[in-house]
């Protein structure tokens, strides 16, 4: 990964709003329906289908693809995302490669989160929220009228800007989804791998029955992207998933996204710009007016970026 010396900025989305903060409460993880989610219940969880049988989103082509087309897992054409009359997105474009790390940075209110929300169709639980565009996901438009949201949020996970597991045992945290879904997988693997892979197991391994609550900030974040990826999703989005954390606890998310990146998709948004050098492998920056200014590898963004302006943020010169 590249690291980079570059100045540290301060954002909290101005879009995030009390109804996406509720979801949190309920559906970190799989995306899976929980208790008054809004997500259906738990019979619609198992038997809804992404898609009708007529696309399956989880094929590839396994031949006559090239390497580009083989990583672009996600891709906005022309995405614009509104709230009433307030414009938050303006004609995105963007190809996000398949298990790399890609940071989104810009400034308060410019649309980062909204973008990320877009992605698993949360902004769907905003009423006030409405988009144009596509937005594909395996080559498939997630808006489409034949996708189910619940079973869309399986297959790409999130992360939250604060811990927050459910008041349960750590074990039955992880091995919620996997309930919820009526999985047909041994589910103490799961969940021991599960914890393993978000570097939390040896740590809470002889207290498993323990509350998830009684654990710290950083742990419960890590239990957090545990349930995410216990019911193996393609793709775990995070949002500002250390901002609430210490430098300690930071430095092991940081450490932990970069080990999931070998077997994820991971989209991170972050207020803090040396964390986005640190971790990500590309980055797209996006400007006041929800606008995507410019998208490349993180270390081009950071040492040389084609737009004055995105020169500009980088340098600190606003924002």
């Amino acid at each position: 990964m590249t690291r980079n010396d570059t100045p540290r900025t301060d954002d909290s989305d101005a879009q995030r709003t009390d109804e996406g903060a509720a979801v949190s409460e309920t559906t970190i993880g799989s995306g899976s329906a929980g208790p008054d989610s809004g997500f259906g219940s738990e019979s619609d969880a198992e038997s809804a289908p992404l898609l009708d049988e007529s696309f399956d989103v989880g094929e590839r082509s396994a031949a006559g693809t090239t390497q580009a087309e083989t990583e672009a897992v996600i891709e906005a054409r022309t995405l614009d995302v509104y709230y009433d009359d307030h414009q938050a997105l303006r004609s995105v474009d963007i190809e996000i490669p398949e298990n790399r790390v890609t940071a989104l940075i810009g400034p308060s209110g410019c649309g980062k989160s909204t973008f990320l929300r877009s992605i698993n169709r949360m902004n769907d639980l905003i009423d006030a929220a409405r988009m144009e565009g596509e937005l594909l996901f395996d080559g498939k438009n997630v808006y489409d009228e034949d996708v189910d949201p619940v079973a869309l949020r399986r297959k790409i996970g999130m992360v939250f800007q604060s811990p927050n597991p459910f008041p349960k045992s750590i074990y039955d945290n992880v091995a919620f989804g996997l309930e919820v879904q009526n999985r047909d997988v041994d589910v103490d693997e799961t969940v021991h791998s599960a914890l393993e892979r978000a570097a939390l197991l040896d740590e809470v391994e002889d207290q498993l029955d323990g509350s998830g609550l009684d654990l710290s900030g950083g742990q419960q974040q890590r239990l957090c992207i545990a349930r995410a990826i216990a019911p193996d999703p393609e793709v775990i989005l995070m949002d500002e998933p250390a901002s609430a954390l210490d430098p300690v606890a930071t430095s092991k998310i940081e450490d932990l996204i970069e080990d999931l990146s070998e077997e994820y998709t991971v989209v991170i948004v972050t207020h803090n710009m040396q964390q986005a050098a640190r971790i990500s492998d590309k980055t797209a920056v996006f400007l006041t007016g929800g606008e995507l200014v410019e998208f490349d590898d993180t270390n081009k963004i950071f040492e040389n970026p084609d737009n004055d302006r995105v020169e500009d943020y980088i340098t600190g010169k606003f924002g």
